[in-house]
């Protein structure tokens, strides 16, 4: 009984035990069991106890067999999916924990490591299938297969080898295949591009152009696959080498038909607004053969237009040929008039008129001729217009000082009607202006010395070297002023005459002077009473002579001009100077120098 309390494990239990025992042997002693029957019921009891203790042993070896089997599958099937997965440095929990942990918590720690394994294992063919799908698609876009094959059961897979640098291999091969797709792609998409853009400027199909070379590059059909195989990128190629080769015989023709139109529209001079139409051929033709973009600049159609317009300006030439060159010599004769310049004779209307009439010469040569005398003329007006400047400023102070000396020889001058200030500024702002003359006329002299010397000819002013009319004015200024001085010399002596004789017979009262404006003088009165002096010439006879300006010189030649103008209708026609006036002019004004200036 003892060796039996003894066997127990747990003390609780043992005294358990112990207490029911006591309690059986107590009631067998109270029922009247012998000690034999005791001993035998205790025997058996006893006998029973180590059955149930071998069943349950049974039991726990079984199980713990079981254990063990489920332990090793599942520890092999874990180290296969640790193989096949590539996981080489993770160890196995049974290996590492058999000591420190029973076969239940062996088993529990294995079973979710096996669990967790078969999802990576599902999740990694799963990434392979997508991957192999991926490269199988883009292997056939490369290769130029009109289908592919997406089933993932036709897959080859390695299951046996899932590990990851197996997957980096296959991801490393995708991500090459990708880029290859991505530039050739690419590729595809400028070629597409530049196809587009070379119809749209020829005005051709652009869908029938790519259908042409692949149907998948043009519409939206799922059954088919963009194609960017080497093919499809050599038709491109030679379909975009065709369009360029058109463009550039388009853009030839049109630069040959476009020539002759841009001649037409100068000789014939065609206003802006029949030019409109044309503007945007006129942008092409602007642009290099790589920046022409517009829709349909080089079209058929555009070409018979502008074709049909130059057949058009063709017919036309030859009726306004007369018109034209008469516009352009009047153009050369309104420039030459501004600028004060002899217009060439050689193309005078009368001469041009017979020539055109007689059909000796090409019309076109003499319209050649003007538009070159145009040219030569706008030439020598730029050169000129620094001293043409100078010349209206002189101009402009001679006609203050005309006005000036009005102004002086009016006796009502300073009376305090309306108005009166006005002309006081004025004369203020002449006085100042007539002082700077002298200085004006020797820096326009200067200026015109160092334009000969650097064009190694004359300057002439209608005709007249500006040089002899320069030293003229200044000879004619210098005697009025000497004039001036004589005059102010012999009215002081007048009076000094008049003071002595009224010191010796008595002084006379003078008559007394009306207040009445005097019209000769030249002057207009206002309605508020007060006076402005008008410019007038004093005749030769005066005792200040009319000082010699480029006006007085051209005065016999513009009204040589107006004469011409009345008798003929053509435009103006400045021609040279009769020979009859030169020698004229020349007794009047002095030296007429025909040589350039010495340097």
């Amino acid at each position: 009984m003892m060796a039996f309390g003894s066997s127990c494990s747990s003390v609780r239990t043992s005294n358990t035990c112990n207490a029911l025992l006591k309690e059986l042997q107590q009631m067998w002693t109270e029922i009247g069991e012998t000690e034999a029957d005791k001993d035998r019921m205790l025997v058996e009891l006893e006998q029973e106890c180590l059955e149930i203790y071998r069943r349950k042993v049974d039991e726990a070896a079984n199980a713990k067999a079981r254990l063990h089997q489920s332990i090793a599958a599942k520890e092999a099937e874990v180290a296969m999916l640790l193989a096949t997965l590539g996981d080489i440095n993770l160890n196995s929990p049974v290996q590492s924990d058999k000591k420190a942990k029973s076969l239940k918590g062996l088993l529990a720690s294995v079973t979710p490591l096996l669990e967790d394994l078969q999802l990576k294992k599902e999740e990694r063919i799963k990434q392979f299938a997508d991957i192999k799908s991926q490269i199988e698609k883009i292997t056939c876009e490369i290769s130029g297969y009109g289908h592919i094959v997406s089933s993932v059961s036709t897959l080859n897979l390695e299951e046996q080898d899932l590990s990851l640098r197996k997957l980096t291999e296959y991801q490393s091969n995708l991500r090459a295949l990708q880029k290859e797709k991505s530039e050739r792609l690419q590729k595809v998409l400028d070629y597409v591009n530049e196809v587009h853009t070379l119809t749209s400027v020829l005005s051709l199909d652009f869908g029938k152009t790519v259908s042409d070379v692949h149907p998948s590059l043009h519409g939206s059909s799922m059954e088919l696959v963009t194609n960017i195989s080497n093919s499809i990128l050599e038709r491109l190629d030679q379909a975009i080498l065709r369009l360029k080769t058109e463009r550039k015989i388009r853009l030839q023709k049109l630069k040959d038909v476009a020539g002759s139109l841009f001649e037409l529209w100068n000789l014939m001079d065609t206003p802006k607004e029949d030019k409109v139409c044309f503007l945007r051929i006129t942008s092409v033709l602007g642009s290099s053969e790589s920046e022409i973009v517009q829709p349909g600049a080089l079209s058929l159609e555009v070409i018979e237009q502008v074709s049909a317009e130059v057949e058009r300006l063709t017919k036309l030439k030859a009726s306004r040929l007369k018109e034209l060159v008469m516009k352009k010599r009047s153009e050369l004769e309104n420039i030459c008039c501004r600028t004060h310049i002899q217009p060439d004779p050689s193309t005078a209307a009368d001469k041009t008129n017979a020539l055109i009439d007689s059909g000796l010469v090409d019309p076109c040569e003499i319209l050649a001729n003007v538009e070159a005398q145009i040219c030569k003329a706008k030439d020598e007006a730029l050169s000129r217009k620094d001293i043409m400047d100078k010349i209206d400023r002189w101009l402009s102070a001679c006609d203050e000082e005309k006005w000036l000396d009005d102004y002086n020889q009016d006796d009502n001058r300073y009376s305090a009607g309306r108005g009166a200030h006005i002309n006081l500024k004025r004369a203020e702002r002449a006085r100042i202006m007539v002082n700077k003359i002298p200085v004006m006329v020797d820096n326009l002299i200067s200026k015109t010395l160092a334009w000969e010397d650097e064009k190694q000819k004359l300057f002439l002013y209608d005709g007249v070297r500006l040089i002899s009319i320069l030293e003229d004015y200044k000879h004619a200024r210098q005697h009025k002023e000497e004039e001036k001085k004589r005059a102010r010399d012999q009215k002081k002596l007048q009076d000094m005459l008049l003071a002595e004789k009224e010191s010796i017979y008595g002084s006379k009262p003078s008559p007394r002077r009306s207040n009445s404006f005097r019209k000769a003088n030249g002057y207009q009165a206002y309605g508020n009473g007060s006076v402005t002096p008008s410019p007038r010439r004093n005749s030769v006879g005066t005792a200040t002579p009319e000082l010699l300006t480029p006006r007085s010189y051209s005065g016999r030649q513009n009204a040589y001009f107006k004469e011409m103008r009345r008798l003929s209708t053509a435009p103006l026609n400045f021609v040279a100077i009769p020979k009859e006036d030169t020698m004229s002019f020349s007794s009047v004004c002095g030296s007429e120098p025909e040589s350039p200036p010495q340097a």
